[in-house]
């Protein structure tokens, strides 16, 4: 493992963001794998606690011991809160976030910091995400990642896509004070995220080399009833982006065009069929919670306009002057 100079008063330049919920163990493995960085430029570590049931354990701590790593708790305000917390108590001159879930690769800061290095016109970086292939919700993670990676790369090198999972933005480029993220959006921030940048003419750069593996650990059962709950709560978040005017979902066409891609992908053996059928499943019960939340939508709207308008009155007819 590398250790890094905890004495050092020299202001890194990444500052690592990792946003927790209850999730020590998998963020152990996360802050294990930052830890074996290999080349990498200067790093602090931020654990952005929102409001856990119990203090970070002593597990979690003992990485201390081998790069400057703070822990913030704060009382539970949703995962947008507890990034711009992270962020302001930040002292990189580059944000990197990633999900306790997340493991990255040796070699993924010294890309990071490469690309940075080279690519000044660039005020933002999409890290490549790759799933954990040793189930079958991880293989369908990792058909889902190369599909939309590979479909929404632009020919200029930057993509339609933003994942918090493996995320980096300078710190020049965003207003620490007032917040990256939107606290209103419960999901689907980073997707909120990237309209503000699309709406500034900006997109992500995609990083092919600085891999991140998101490796999720949901049973079957689990990953199917958190696509419900996301698609649930990502309605408001999708309210908001199309408040703006900027196109985010994919059209029809695109999306025929993905599952045909993803097919394709899936006859692979370390990914399978199974995956295939396992995530068009999890997107097509999302399309479904996410017609039923526009629905519902509509109809509070049409509710709330019929008590906002007030009853007609008329004044009295001529039989009623009689």
């Amino acid at each position: 493992m590398v250790t890094h100079d905890l004495a050092s008063s020299t202001t890194p330049l990444f500052s690592i963001i990792i946003a927790a919920y209850n999730d020590w163990e998998p963020l152990d493995q996360c802050l294990q794998s930052l830890a074996q960085q290999a080349d990498g430029p200067g790093f602090e570590v931020i654990i952005a606690d929102d409001g856990s049931t119990e203090p970070a354990p002593e597990f979690i701590r003992q990485w201390q011991r081998y790069y400057h790593l703070t822990i913030d708790r704060q009382p539970h305000a949703g995962i947008s809160t507890a990034r711009n917390r992270g962020a302001q108590i930040s002292r990189g001159s580059v944000l990197l976030f990633v999900d306790a879930d997340s493991r990255l690769q040796a070699n993924c800061l010294a890309a990071l910091n490469a690309a940075i290095t080279t690519s000044s016109q660039h005020n933002c970086f999409q890290l490549r995400l790759v799933g954990d292939c040793r189930g079958l919700v991880g293989r369908a993670e990792q058909l889902r990642l190369i599909t939309i990676q590979d479909q929404m790369i632009q020919p200029n090198g930057c993509i339609r896509y933003l994942n918090t999972a493996g995320f980096a933005i300078r710190r020049s480029r965003v207003d620490i004070k007032r917040g990256i993220f939107d606290p209103v959006a419960r999901r689907a921030e980073d997707t909120l995220l990237l309209s503000n940048l699309m709406q500034a003419g900006e997109l992500p750069f995609f990083l092919d080399d600085a891999i991140v593996q998101h490796a999720t650990r949901l049973s079957l059962m689990a990953s199917l009833g958190k696509s419900i709950r996301s698609a649930y709560l990502e309605g408001r978040t999708y309210e908001i982006i199309a408040s703006k005017g900027v196109r985010i979902r994919v059209s029809h066409r695109e999306r025929l065009s993905m599952l045909w891609y993803m097919w394709k992908a899936s006859g692979e053996h370390s990914i399978g069929r199974a995956a295939w059928f396992l995530l068009v499943a999890k997107q097509g019960l999302q399309r479904i919670i996410t017609i039923a939340y526009r629905a519902s939508s509509l109809l509070r709207a049409l509710v709330s306009s019929e008590k906002a308008t007030p009853p007609s009155t008329t004044g009295p007819t001529e039989s009623d002057a009689n």
